[in-house]
């Protein structure tokens, strides 16, 4: 057969022709001709419905001969999956930038139709071990298909969801090639918004959520699955409380590493985190964060918890630094309880033998205890925890004095090589439990002139001794 020339009557007559004939490579040729074509945006747009309606028929045909065969064993397979390919080609150049042809593909059900086949394309890539390269090229295609199909067109992206989630969704992404895991991962991330997620955190959903955390945790790298949990999963309450509780303490500390990032790119504006994550993150903390003691013992058992509590606790930190949304957490129920009662044991820890709390004055060239250390800062993160926790709130200033906290938080002024700015910390929080506090300023200025309790020695660390009223009152000259 002749290869036609660009005009859409020769294109047309090839279809026609192409449907009752015995497929060949010229065949191939012709239809690569089509797709180079497609790439003129004054073709596209003047491509009528009965080529795709013929593209279509040729795509059904190519799949039922695929399922007829075995699924790859037949000798001519080679060249019905390369076909497959060029559709799936001429198919996603003809929707770039083409909300006409989008809607002309959807209304001739090219997206069911193009799920099917990549769906078989899967289990032959699957089933077929070294043979199945040949099935590659055009799963790869088709899913840059459905990625252009659902580009700005919500119809589109409603269809797609339908028919694919989640089972379909999470094959996908489950499989071993790269770049299908990655494609797939921007036809959900495309089609993703608010009520897509909500319905994400359903039981016969979660998985292919969990699916999608475990890929930012093993294929950092992949930017698809890191920007469908930092614009879409971090948002939902529900499904970050149906996540964490499902997933194990690796994927929990990526998740975590995640929010991290996310507050720290709201540059102490709207984070878009809600408030329930963060309740919950709260919740967490406070029911699991004596694992960390495990640490102490120098066992490698209950590290992976003991790190998702130092992981929780940096979140927590970054949370209550005078970010106005969750500024609700110094009323969290038990939360500063928690908190100086975990220091508390941290510290009697590290006095009664040498361990990972103990403090150390051993400084290396790096300024620091050994960075190999998963403890190192966490004392000082638990006091900035409690002096982010008692900033201009009384009931929580009176809280730390009733727990102890004052003098245990003082005898950790002292500088300390694993946790380094502990003392800056220690400050930030001492002004801030005794910031309007006078029954606070009073028990310090009445504390015993010994040991790192000594008042004088606060003045070394930006905190003054005044007299009025006849009391020694203490005030802060420095603000943190």
């Amino acid at each position: 057969m002749a290869a036609p020339t660009d005009s859409a009557m020769d294109i047309s007559s090839f279809f026609s022709g192409l449907l009752n004939e015995k497929l060949c490579p010229n065949h191939l040729n012709v239809l690569k001709s089509f797709t180079s074509m497609l790439r003129r945006q004054e073709y596209r747009e003047e491509v009528e419905k009965d080529v795709f309606c013929s593209l279509w028929s040729l795509l059904s045909r190519l799949r039922e001969e695929l399922e007829a065969s075995g699924e790859g064993e037949e000798e001519g397979d080679e060249l019905n999956l390369q076909l497959m390919a060029e559709c799936f080609r001429a198919q996603r150049n003809a929707c770039v930038q083409s909300p006409r042809n989008q809607a002309l593909l959807s209304d001739l059900s090219f997206i069911d139709e193009s799920l099917k086949v990549i769906s078989l394309l899967q289990r032959l890539y699957l089933q077929c071990g070294d043979r199945s390269a040949v099935a590659l090229d055009p799963l790869r295609c088709g899913l840059q298909f459905l990625g252009n199909m659902a580009v700005g067109n919500q119809l589109c992206k409603d269809s797609l969801w339908t028919l694919s989630l989640p089972h379909l969704m999470l094959d996908l992404l489950s499989g071993k090639d790269e770049k299908v895991v990655s494609y797939a991962s921007m036809v959900l991330h495309t089609c993703l918004d608010e009520e897509k997620v909500e319905e994400l955190a359903k039981p016969d959903n979660i998985p292919l959520a969990l699916r999608v955390m475990e890929l930012c945790r093993t294929h950092p790298d992949l930017d698809w699955t890191v920007l469908i949990a930092t614009q879409h999963f971090l948002k939902s309450s529900a499904l970050v409380v149906s996540m964490y509780s499902g997933i194990s303490h690796l994927e929990r500390m990526t998740l975590l590493e995640l929010l991290a990032a996310q507050l720290g790119e709201g540059g102490g504006g709207d984070s878009g985190i809600p408030g329930g994550v963060a309740a919950h993150l709260a919740s967490s903390f406070q029911t699991g964060c004596r694992a960390v003691l495990a640490l102490a013992s120098g066992s490698a058992d209950g590290d992976e918890e003991a790190l998702t509590v130092i992981s929780l606790l940096d979140v927590l930190c970054e949370m209550t630094s005078d970010l106005e949304q969750f500024m609700f957490l110094q009323d969290h129920a038990g939360l500063l309880q928690a908190t100086v009662a975990l220091l508390q044991e941290v510290h009697a820890l590290g006095k009664a033998s040498k361990n990972v709390f103990s403090s150390s004055q051993n400084f290396s060239s790096s300024g620091g205890g050994d960075p190999s250390s998963p403890s190192v800062s966490f004392k000082a993160h638990l006091i900035r925890l409690i002096g982010n926790l008692c900033h201009r709130h009384p009931f929580n200033q009176n809280q730390v004095r009733e727990l102890d906290g004052i003098p245990l938080i003082l005898d950790n002024c002292s500088i300390d090589s694993n946790n380094p700015f502990i003392s800056q910390w220690a400050i930030f929080a001492i002004r801030n439990i005794l910031e309007q506090n006078q029954e606070n300023q009073a028990l310090v200025a009445a504390m015993d002139r010994r040991g790192n309790a000594d008042y004088s020695a606060l003045s070394e660390l930006g905190l003054d001794i005044e007299k009025r009223d006849g009391a020694l009152l203490l005030k802060t000259t420095k603000k943190h």
